[in-house]
């Protein structure tokens, strides 16, 4: 009965507004069904070799990091209000677009612009999420967020599945209308309260010192290059931990399938609760040190031993670490971001997290193939030790002469 309270309770004292973000960002991921797919829409439909394939999907990646540094820095010019619904809006024309480019060099192209627009998206709602959030729910409104992403992550895909059987040009029309529909419905909610926002803000008489660039924060930089290590460490789960299910522990298809699917199902039932208890009892420095650990250990164990019940226990495990990090990871860049620079702040945070997205296939493969993949596990739960343990001291010696408006408790945090 206390842990139904302490979930029910885990989902009170949240603002109508972070509700709406989550479910603007539900509408819009679960809209993102393309992604899983364009892979086999260029073998399959447009007959690329899987090289050429392989080169047109890294011009995703490279735009996810332009697209968060662009974002990051027009959002602290122009407001997250307008970057939001711009990247909205713009993307739904761009998805209708793509199947009209039918080359390598076209289909690059295309996906590089459309994937700068999309994730301009994310640091103006991360942004939004530390100005609508109550200071002392910010990293549960994050967690709401999250949960909404990989609930549309879980629902996107079947969608896709769906509807490329039907035909690749109704995916890619259908994507561009999801991306529609959540920016009519931000709009509709957001624009009288962004209004009053900015007439507050007038009205307001502060002397604003001017605030550092992100990138000349030496003790900032330091956190995004161990929050890249740690990505480089968890991402295994989107390239190289596939294949080993596939290759290695022989699961079929349709049992990798379902081992994915459990680990999106237990995020979206455990995170609110999880995040709860981190913090009424660690604070943030304990808690990325626990959450980083975890997930070092998930992978480290597959080295001894991947019978089906290693397997579900390492993947409950890897969804515990990541609740424990990747909210917390945001809510730390907020702290450390001033009142007038936090979207520069969350667009370098993002970016760490988009290169370590292109760099991960490669490291972990290569490994994998030079290596083997017990070598992979075990350097990975090594690797993923030192960062928590760098973790625990980086946090607190670089909040503790944070200078920020957020009302929270220091203690509460460093400790």
């Amino acid at each position: 009965m206390k842990l139904i309270n302490l979930y029910i309770n885990s989902f009170r004292g949240l603002s109508q507004e972070s509700w709406m973000l989550a479910i603007v960002m539900l509408i819009n991921r679960a809209g993102s069904m393309v992604l899983p797919f364009l892979g086999v829409y260029m073998t399959d439909h447009l007959r690329f070799s899987l090289e050429n394939t392989g080169v047109v999907l890294s011009f995703f990646g490279i735009g996810s990091v332009l697209g968060s540094w662009i974002g990051g820095m027009i959002t602290d010019k122009i407001g997250e209000y307008k970057v939001q619904y711009l990247s909205l809006l713009l993307s739904a024309p761009l998805f209708c677009l793509i199947p009209f480019f039918k080359t390598e060099v076209g289909l690059a192209s295309i996906i590089l612009v459309q994937s700068i627009i999309s994730e301009m998206f994310r640091p103006a709602n991360s942004v939004a999420i530390t100005k609508y959030a109550k200071p002392q729910n910010i990293t549960r409104a994050f967690s709401l967020n999250r949960m909404a992403m990989n609930l549309g992550f879980s629902i996107g895909p079947a969608l896709g599945g769906i509807l490329s059987a039907i035909s690749y040009e109704f995916l890619f029309f259908s994507n561009g209308l999801g991306a529609l529909l959540a920016g009519f419905m931000y709009i509709g909610f957001f624009w009288k309260r962004n209004k009053l926002a900015k007439a507050k803000k007038v009205k307001e008489v502060i002397a604003i010192k001017k605030e550092n660039s992100p990138y000349r924060d030496g003790k900032f930089l330091i956190y995004c290059v161990l929050c890249m290590l740690f990505s480089i460490c968890f991402f295994q789960l989107l390239s190289t931990l596939t294949i080993f299910y596939k290759d290695t522990a022989k699961l079929s298809q349709q049992n990798i399938g379902y081992i994915l699917g459990y680990s999106g199902i237990l995020i979206v039932l455990l995170e609110m609760g999880f995040v709860q208890i981190a913090e009424k009892w660690f604070g943030l420095a304990k808690t990325v040190l626990l959450g980083t650990f975890i997930c070092g250990v998930s992978y480290a164990m597959l080295a001894f031993d991947y019978s089906m019940i290693t397997l579900v226990v390492s993947m409950t495990l890897l969804c515990v670490g990541e609740i424990w990090t990747l909210p917390f990871m945001a809510t730390i860049t907020a702290l450390r971001s001033g009142a007038n620079n936090k979207g520069a702040y969350m667009g370098l945070n993002g970016i760490s997290f988009s290169i370590a997205f292109i760099v991960t296939p490669y490291i972990g493969t290569k490994l994998a193939e030079n290596f083997g993949f017990n070598a992979l596990w075990i350097g990975t739960g090594i690797l993923a030790t030192i960062i928590a343990i760098a973790f625990y001291f980086v946090v607190p010696w670089m909040l503790k002469d944070r200078k920020n408006g957020l009302e929270i408790e220091e203690e509460k945090y460093l400790n």
